[in-house]
């Protein structure tokens, strides 16, 4: 499937725990082929970001890990 054509229908969903901080959230989707397409929910007319889930695992593992609170 074209990934044009495949972000169009795309699954879009954000953390359960998003709502009520303003709006400053992002938005992922899974895509064929092991990608994830990550997106701003205040701009979702703009090109999304689009990883291998490779690459997502270990940004959510660090997060999780706390590695990049401030």
């Amino acid at each position: 499937m074209d990934l044009r054509a495949e972000l169009e229908t795309a699954a879009w969903r954000k953390a359960t725990k998003s709502t009520g901080n303003g709006g400053n959230c992002i938005e992922v989707a899974p895509l064929s082929g092991g990608r994830v397409a990550i997106r701003d929910t205040e701009a979702p007319e703009l090109a999304p970001y689009v990883v291998r889930a490779e690459v997502w695992e270990a940004f959510t593992d660090r997060v999780k890990k706390g590695e990049f609170d401030f």
